[in-house]
């Protein structure tokens, strides 16, 4: 019996957190093949060594390889998938660089950008929340940045997916105003296990400081209020509505409970409230809307996202609960790769959760 068709694809800053889930949804995939895993750092190191959870999964000889190799198998491929998990900042001169490369050697390559550099159209708004000047301005309008649920079909050329507090966030909140529930801005707050902080401790980050503990951080200054105020501009007639965000480091290791106050246009059940968010998700196969609130452990290591309804007089809350590192980030990577090469958006990505972790 032949084999299957796979396409190709490279992982771009491959040893940490994000990639690492990237290796694990890639390695079963039934289509997209792992051709190569870039590391500055990790240059020469068994994938299996530097991920020892995925050792069954890949071979030892399987090692990451410079950056600077890249270019040799972007122009040498036909059709391609690149994944970009290099932290913000230095990605968009790398993925500008592979780009380049392809064009001229008439290859072609489809890009998921998981880092922030391709989350803003405007250059000048880049700047102004990371404090310095995007590396590849004449890029950004090719890549389409969104919540995959928020934008049907296949973008024309790149992909870029939001930050995970965005994606929880925005997840919530875009049906309440697409439906015309909700008036005004919201509050949101949202508790993020230590992974979302990446592999390199830092003193707020490292367990012995978040074990046990709970603490807020950049409260109504975190760099993703600006991300959920342009992805929500769609549901509000293409005005930005106000968001306060307040976000919080818990002390587990995956997962986002986010939890958003709304103020009713008119006082409605529950019930209600959830069937019509239900319905706005009808044909999204990883959000599922209850009126019981979610719990992490339902969705860790899933690229599920589960939305819990409470009212109380016009005041409306929504609760939502995903994986960071999954549909927060790798899962809804390959979302779009899938999109990007016409594959359904859930193949490869129909996973059990982990239960007990």
């Amino acid at each position: 019996m032949p084999e299957s068709p796979s396409i190709p694809v490279l992982v771009l800053g491959g040893s940490g957190y994000v990639a690492g889930e990237l290796l694990r949804l890639l390695a079963h995939h039934p289509v997209f093949r792992v051709a190569a895993v870039a590391s500055a750092t990790h240059a020469g190191v068994s994938v299996a060594d530097a991920f020892p959870h995925l050792a069954g999964s890949y071979p030892e000889e399987m090692r990451f390889e410079d950056p600077a190799r890249m270019r040799e198998r972007v122009r040498a491929a036909g059709p391609l998938g690149v994944f970009a998990a290099t932290p913000h900042g230095t990605t968009a001169a790398l993925l500008d660089d592979l780009l380049a490369a392809a064009e001229k050697a008439g290859a072609g390559i489809r890009a998921v950008d998981l880092s922030a550099d391709f989350r803003f159209r405007d250059p000048a708004r880049y700047a102004a929340v990371y404090g310095r000047a995007h590396a590849a301005p004449h890029r950004l309008a090719s890549f389409c940045c969104a919540v995959p649920e928020h934008h049907p079909g296949a973008p024309a050329a790149h992909a870029a997916q939001p930050g995970c507090f965005t994606t929880a966030v925005v997840l919530a909140a875009f049906p309440v105003y697409a439906c015309g529930l909700a008036e005004g801005g919201f509050f949101a707050a949202a508790v993020t296990g230590s992974s979302g902080s990446g592999r390199t401790p830092a003193q707020n980050t490292h367990h012995p400081e978040r074990s046990g503990n709970c603490y807020a951080y950049a409260p109504l200054a975190h760099r993703h209020e600006a991300e959920m105020r342009l992805l929500l501009a769609p549901a509000c007639g293409g005005v930005e509505p106000d968001v306060e965000f307040v976000p919080h480091s818990g002390p587990f290791v995956r997962g986002i409970h986010a939890t958003l106050r709304f103020t009713l246009r008119c006082a409605a059940p529950a019930e209600e409230i959830a069937a019509a968010v239900a319905s706005f998700y009808a044909a999204s196969p990883f959000v599922e809307v209850s009126t019981a609130p979610p719990k992490l452990g339902a969705v860790v290591g899933t690229n599920r996202c589960r939305l819990g309804v409470a009212v109380r007089g016009r005041t409306l809350v929504l609760l939502a609960a995903i994986d960071n590192l999954v549909k927060g980030a790798a899962g809804g990577g390959v979302q779009w790769m899938n999109r990007l090469f016409g594959l359904a958006e859930e193949t490869g990505l129909r996973l059990p959760g982990l239960g007990w972790h």
